[in-house]
């Protein structure tokens, strides 16, 4: 019977509390061939010395296995599990697995979960392959471990998670130039959620921190690595610049706009003529005086056709 690596790396699977990557699956089978050759050189009566005292007693203990103990038990065809001899385990292991065949078993693997419904799912996150109970037993299982139930995330943390996703590594100033609203709240609830974390500091004034997101937020979403985001139109590191850029050189508004009186020779709005003031030091020439506004008083002119009144003539006495 030919080896059946589907089976194995399901085993590896269950009997790993972490993450199973690729490398560390290949790490195994390297490792089997490596013990496989201690037994086999024992066997065929090799020098013993060249072997290690630790693997010598382990190849020891695993030939002549303690009478009574579950060793025996196991090598004698106990039912508690599989026998060394199961060829579909330990025979023609490969020595070699590439990376394309794991990827294949555990493509099938998962398949299989899925059509079966079974309690558990395959999960390749951002970490590795693990294996995990369906989203629909987990109220039995927080019952089980006297867990009280998740806190979602609120509009506003969303919306900040979605910025510092799309922007990393980005600042709290930032966050509140997109978002148009405070964002202490939303980044402290992240990061006590563990779905962002203190990336660096940015080389402007004040040095404000930097802030991106966690594996943990991969795993939030469903993907393995940020490259795996839908794209976003809205949210594209050119346009953000584009933004941040406009919003940061808008022009003043001017005193019409803000109701304020208008100072002298500026005008009402920006549609009117404008309006050119003559330079202080030029002098202008007086205007003539009009002549009925003249300072020197002239006598009152006789009605036309009236006679003039006679001056009066001096008298003899006088003479």
């Amino acid at each position: 019977m030919a080896f059946n690596l589907k089976l194995v790396l399901k085993a590896l699977l269950f009997s790993s509390n972490q993450p199973l990557t690729i490398k560390d699956i290949q790490a195994v089978f390297t490792r089997f061939h490596e013990k496989a050759q201690v037994p086999a050189s024992l066997a065929e009566g090799g020098d013993a010395a060249e072997v290690p005292a630790d693997d010598a007693e382990v190849a020891a203990a695993a030939l002549n296995p303690v009478e009574g103990s579950a060793e025996a038990g196991i090598v004698e065809g106990g039912a508690l599990s599989l026998t060394p001899e199961d060829p579909e385990l330990y025979s023609e292991v490969p020595a070699l697995i590439t990376s394309t065949q794991i990827r294949e078993a555990m493509d099938a693997l998962a398949a299989e979960l899925r059509a079966a419904n079974d309690i558990y799912l395959l999960i390749d996150g951002a970490s590795g392959y693990r294996l995990v109970t369906h989203p629909r037993f987990a109220r039995w299982i927080r019952i089980l471990r006297d867990e009280p139930p998740p806190v979602k995330l609120s509009q506003s943390a969303l919306e900040t998670l979605a910025v510092v996703a799309y922007r990393q590594p980005v600042t709290r100033s930032e966050l509140e130039s997109i978002r148009g609203v405070s964002a202490e709240a939303g980044v402290n609830r992240l990061l006590e959620r563990e779905m962002i974390y203190v990336v660096g500091r940015a080389d402007l004034p004040g040095r404000p921190l930097q802030y991106g997101t966690t594996d943990k937020f991969l795993e939030f979403v469903g993907v393995k690595s940020l490259v795996e985001l839908p794209a976003s139109d809205v949210l594209s590191p050119r346009q953000i610049d584009e933004w941040l850029n406009h919003t940061a050189n808008v022009p003043a508004p001017s005193d019409a706009e803000m109701g304020l009186p208008l100072e002298e020779g500026e005008a009402p709005s920006p549609l009117s003529e404008p309006v050119t003031l003559e330079p202080a030091g030029l002098a202008t020439e007086p205007a003539a005086p009009d002549a009925s506004f003249s300072d020197t008083a002239t006598p009152d002119a006789p009605p036309e056709g009236s006679e003039p009144t006679p001056k009066p003539q001096p008298s003899a006495d006088n003479a």
